[in-house]
């Protein structure tokens, strides 16, 4: 039997919506290294700077659920590829205000309202294709994610290296209004592209399904990790070790080359041959000690080193996580499965540099490296508790 997909999409529609994905990504990510050394050059402090960190992630928790279930309601995407293009923009205008702690925060509580349009990006992708070429969609679109997020933090530090802070806050404002014009070149039926939604009917149900409470336990432990190394306090190290703007451009491709090549490798190759339970323990034993290995770093070519490590790493769990955590849902509660997991794991991208600005406060930079650690150890012992549990 042949499936067609929902939209008859030509060579050009993907080739607009891959620039448009790719765009999106870029803008959120293209200030993303320097943002902690800005910030602490500028004279906020280290909670403030974790406030402010953290912030990206609390917004997405309040409203990635609620405007899933909207785009959902409406069978529309393309609206919610203009919101997220327009958020993104105006983040980047915000970190260019003067004079007050309050700008950045907005600024990146807004970059959370952009990450949260992220799924009317999928299932629009997706019904580029036919529907039992559904796991190629989704890996198309993940490389896309990754080689925007390495676009965006590798112009990062060449901008600020080149010209002054502000240049990636200005070419950020570029990139989105650019891709926000693009979106209107997105092709999406008038009649809006439907899925099973999300729905609040099944969320009861979906909620209690013990696996995904324990696979959402591990994904937050395992975003605390992330957003309190790469996407965290590991560029504060960097410059603490004497790297510059542009070095600390070596630092993202460390991280970034191996976390899209783990990405890849995890649910492909290692996977099926070692078990996904046993790849996800391997990652967060790798990232445990990687991440505890940044504060004994003395120059900034260990630090790489800890960096390429922990990227394959954190590649090898994230991806595998997130496939389990709809795996054993039918397809009618997947949307909703999904929903969820998305708005919970979103508590670690907000608590782990939170709490780690708290520490880095009081104790210093390295204590929110052992926290890190710490979840990261965390997280591996309960995927040992949980290895073999459906």
């Amino acid at each position: 039997m042949k499936h067609a997909p929902s939209i008859a999409a030509t060579r050009l529609d993907h080739l607009v919506f891959v620039i448009v994905t790719l765009l999106y990504w870029t803008n959120m990510y293209i200030y993303v290294p320097i943002l902690p050394p800005y910030m602490q050059e500028s004279g906020y402090s280290a909670m403030l700077i974790g406030i402010v960190l953290g912030s990206y992630g609390f917004t997405q928790m309040l409203i990635r659920f609620p405007l899933g279930l909207l785009s959902d309601k409406l069978h529309k995407r393309k609206p919610f590829l203009m919101i997220g293009m327009l958020s993104g923009a105006l983040s980047c205008y915000l970190f260019t205000m003067p004079d007050s702690w309050l700008w950045p925060l907005a600024g990146r509580m807004m970059s959370g309202v952009c990450a949260s349009a992220w799924v009317a990006f999928t299932v629009l992708y997706a019904a580029y294709y036919a529907s039992n070429e559904a796991t190629k969609a989704m890996s198309n679109i993940s490389f896309l994610t990754v080689g925007g997020q390495l676009i965006g933090m590798t112009l990062s530090g060449w901008l600020s290296d080149t010209f002054d802070w502000n240049a990636a806050f200005i070419a950020g404002i570029g990139i989105g209004l650019a891709g926000f014009l693009l979106v209107l070149a997105v092709k999406e039926p008038k009649g809006g592209v439907a899925r099973a939604p999300i729905s609040l009917h099944h969320l009861g149900e979906v909620v209690r399904t013990p696996s995904l409470i324990r696979v959402s336990i591990l994904s937050i432990l395992g975003h605390c990790v992330l957003f309190i190394t790469m996407f965290g306090f590991t560029p504060l190290k960097a410059t603490e070790l004497g790297a510059d703007s542009g070095q600390l451009t070596l630092v993202v491709i460390a991280f970034m080359i191996p976390h899209a090549i783990a990405s890849l490798l995890a649910g492909r190759t290692l996977a099926p041959r070692f078990g996904t339970w046993n790849i996800t323990a391997l990652g967060f034993v790798l990232s445990a000690i990687c991440t505890v290995s940044i504060i004994y770093s003395d120059s900034l070519s260990m630090l790489i080193v800890t960096q390429a490590v922990n990227g394959f790493a954190q590649g090898l769990y994230l991806p595998l996580l997130l496939g389990m955590a709809i795996q054993p849902f039918e397809m009618n509660k997947r949307a909703t499965a999904m929903g969820f997991y998305q708005a919970v794991y979103s508590i670690g991208m907000f608590a782990g540099p939170f709490l780690a600005g708290f520490m880095n406060e009081g104790f210093g930079l390295d204590s929110g490296f052992w926290l890190g650690g710490a979840f990261a150890a965390a997280a591996l012992l309960l995927t040992l508790k949980w290895k073999g549990t459906s």
